[in-house]
């Protein structure tokens, strides 16, 4: 904007006929805007002429100022703006709303050049595409457009979710910013952490959350290979959408109390499947479902599903946004072909537990990154919100709430790297052997942290935490989705005692 006004050339315009006014020592035009603003013309009036720059800042976040870029028509003479802009894909500047390892001034062990090139390339593709349609889908409940799973699967992003191996040999993964011999859990990890960016929980699950933790059965226990490679390619390709099915209505976390029932015809070429399955993330719209059946008495299994005659899918309203796509389905003597049994019979516990620990790894991922999101909307508003005549950051009790919330937050991403590091060397066995009580308990204590982070989080934004839009929406999400992390794929008290209990396993009878 080349155009240049002085000082006294603002304040002349000061009425509903002609209303300028400065902030950032930019000059806007607000005439043709007072009967749009959302908080009516009166608040407009009162800074008609003057420099608004404080009460802007006191009401509103920077962004603001750029979805509304088209009303600037200058900027004051002689006077540089001061706020500086993040630009798409860039780096937050705001101390602690980045992890130490992308902070400029450190260093890590963990990660190297091919890291942080993923790191930029996804934060570009979330800004760019997830983001807007994130924070749209989220208020509206509109679920996941099929433009965005092609992008994601053109870039191979949705087999980049799903860790290292071999599902990502022969891609090109995300611009070829990493080979897919290179890609290991940390880089997956970026994967995760930039998705969270989208700030939206609901839509968080529901951006293909129920393919991320249902594919990995068929890819490692499906035994008719024309079956599994369709059904791979389908869903990696985005042409067909998948969700796992355990939980019920009388099982919840006791996955070994299930009563969907599996039963073999007389031919012994189907099963015969009859049940309901309560809060599955993606079933609305998912094509197949890799679901837990009972095949005899005292034996569980596992089953890949097809939509078709028999399965009926109904949503179910939860705290969070119907954008996760959350269902109750009813299976109506559903008849599947043998071959789609995943694993042995009656010995479906180790495919349901074989990906347990992945899946609350990524959970622990992502909630820690949704605590940095909250940890930076804090200091951002501490840093301008003005009561009391002073900045919210100079009251020693807000301090002392944000000092809490950083030191959660470090120390969790601290854990989890150290976790991720031992997931590189090992196997997916000794994973499942060695770091199902350490997983456990990092998963509880970060969804401990979300407890307090939140809280904290409430108190420094005030009535704003309790508004789904304006300064404080990002918070008012979180504080009220946040058990989400708490409850699925393991409540906190049944990881908390896993944790313990693996550990006794080790311990030595020397010392008692």
């Amino acid at each position: 904007m080349s155009e240049e006004y002085t000082r006294e050339e603002v304040a002349k315009n000061n009425s509903e006929d002609s209303l300028w006014c400065i902030v950032d020592h930019k000059v806007f035009d607000l005439t043709d805007f007072i009967d749009a603003h959302p908080g009516g013309e009166t608040v407009l009036l009162q800074i008609a002429g003057t420099d608004a720059t404080t009460a802007f800042y006191n009401l509103h976040r920077h962004e603001v100022l750029t979805k509304y870029s088209d009303l600037q028509i200058g900027t004051v003479k002689g006077e540089k703006p001061e706020v500086v802009e993040r630009e798409e894909g860039g780096l937050n500047p705001v101390p602690y709303a980045e992890p130490m390892w992308l902070t400029p001034q450190f260093s890590s062990p963990y990660f190297t050049e091919s890291h942080k090139k993923l790191q930029k390339q996804m934060r570009l593709f979330v800004d760019k595409h997830v983001y807007p349609e994130a924070q749209t889908a989220e208020e509206e409940g509109k679920y996941i457009s099929q433009q965005l799973i092609d992008r994601m699967a053109s870039t191979n992003i949705l087999a980049m979710r799903l860790g290292p191996g071999k599902h990502l040999q022969g891609r090109t993964l995300l611009n070829g910013c990493v080979t897919p011999e290179e890609y290991n859990y940390f880089h997956e990890m970026i994967v995760v952490q930039e998705m969270v960016r989208q700030s939206a929980r609901g839509f968080q699950d529901g951006n293909m959350a129920g393919m991320v933790i249902g594919l990995p059965a068929i890819m490692n226990y499906c035994k008719a290979p024309e079956l599994r490679s369709r059904v791979i390619e389908e869903v990696l390709s985005g042409k067909k959408k998948l969700s796992l099915a355990i939980t019920e209505a009388f099982g919840g976390s006791d996955v070994a109390g299930l009563r969907t029932v599996a039963e073999k015809t007389p031919d012994g070429k189907h099963y015969i499947i009859s049940g309901t399955k309560k809060w599955i993330t993606n079933g609305m719209w998912s094509d197949y479902f890799v679901t837990g059946v009972r095949t005899s008495e005292k034996g569980l299994s596992m089953m890949l599903i097809p939509r078709g005659e028999g399965v009926e899918t109904t949503p179910i309203k939860t705290s969070y946004s119907p954008a996760a796509g959350t269902t109750y389905i009813k299976f109506d003597k559903v008849k599947v072909p043998v071959d789609h049994l995943l694993g042995e019979e009656n010995k479906g516990l180790q495919v349901i537990l074989s990906n347990f620990n992945h899946e609350r790894w990524m959970m622990v991922c992502a909630t820690v990154q949704m605590n940095r999101i909250v940890l930076d909307e804090c200091l951002k508003w501490s840093n301008q919100r003005l009561v009391f005549g002073k900045k919210l950051i100079e009251q020693p009790v807000i301090r002392q709430k944000l000092a809490k919330m950083i030191s959660r937050v470090e120390a969790d991403q601290a854990w989890l790297e150290a976790v991720t590091y031992q997931m590189t060397k090992m196997s997916y066995a000794d994973q499942s052997k060695h770091l199902a009580g350490p997983i456990g308990l990092l998963k509880y204590t970060v969804t401990r942290s979300a407890h307090d982070i939140a809280d904290e989080a409430v108190q420094i934004f005030g009535g704003r935490a309790l508004t789904k839009t304006g300064m404080g929406k990002v918070v008012e999400m979180w504080q009220r989705t946040y058990k989400f992390d708490a409850i699925l794929g393991g409540s906190e008290e049944i990881l908390a005692d896993l944790g313990v209990r693996q550990a006794m396993k080790q311990f030595p009878n020397a010392m008692l």
